[in-house]
């Protein structure tokens, strides 16, 4: 602060009358753009992808993820159709799970596949490793899930607000402490799996939110979109795609089977 063209601490005291002239604050250096993740396509044409999410990369954007998410690289990429911020995207999956997701890349596939969606005549297969063991080999779990009434960062059975949900499992490989399961979603809530799996008291191994956190040095849960299967919405062709378990996912089901 200059007071009378002379320099002055903030402790300085004016009498009036002087003139002042106080420097503006240096502009703060802009953050730097957060880098677009890599797109790894398992199946791509003119109509759709199929992209490989790797975990950690949050599907579109929101509070807190505003850079660098799936939905800004798959933009770049010509994904289009549905809302401006999710160009393409018709489902999603959490930013710790990692595995397949269907895209539109034009406004018709967007609409069909969407319909695909409604019809649950997409599959949607996942591999889950929990900890204990199925009373059965296979099951459907049929629970209502929305946001938790407690806590509004955790979704539960437990809601005012319960959307139908329906998910169904098979034993893949029974582990001494741990069962790796196949799950196929009917419908798609937020969370699903890893609520519905905690309710049948089948946690997933890593999750640190309703499950076992760090079990088996997880960074995080275990669970990997392993499978989507739909007949193409433009062509009617058998869209079957296949991703194999990502190597913290593989390491670590290594260490369950010893």
């Amino acid at each position: 602060m200059l007071v009378d063209g002379q320099a002055r601490g903030k402790s300085h005291r004016l009498v009036g009358g002087e003139e002042i002239e106080i420097e503006p604050p240096a502009a703060a250096a802009a953050a730097p753009p957060v880098p677009l993740p890599e797109l790894t396509l398992a199946y791509a044409d003119e109509h759709l992808l199929v992209v490989d999410k790797p975990a950690g990369v949050v599907v579109h954007p929101a509070p807190g993820h505003a850079g660098g998410t799936l939905a800004q690289a798959l933009a770049a990429a010509g994904a289009t159709g549905g809302e401006e911020d999710r160009p393409g995207i018709v489902h999603r999956i959490d930013r710790d799970t990692s595995g397949l997701l269907v895209v539109a890349r034009s406004q018709e596939a967007y609409e069909l596949l969407q319909k695909l969606v409604r019809r649950r005549a997409v599959t949607r297969e996942y591999l889950a490793l929990v900890v204990g063991r199925p009373r059965s080999r296979r099951g459907t779990i049929d629970a209502a899930i929305g946001r938790d009434r407690h806590d509004r960062l955790r979704h539960s059975l437990d809601t005012d607000t319960p959307r139908a949900a329906v998910t169904h499992f098979e034993l893949e490989e029974l582990l001494p402490r741990h069962s790796l399961l196949r799950v196929r979603l009917e419908t798609g809530r937020t969370h699903q799996i890893r609520v519905h799996l905690a309710a049948i008291d089948l946690p997933v191994a890593g999750d640190p939110t309703y499950g076992v956190t760090r079990d088996l040095s997880l960074e995080r849960q275990f669970l990997h979109a392993a499978r989507l299967a739909f007949a193409h919405p433009v062509t009617g062709e058998q869209v079957d795609v296949f991703s194999p378990l990502p190597r913290d996912l593989a390491v670590a089901l290594e260490a369950a089977r010893s």
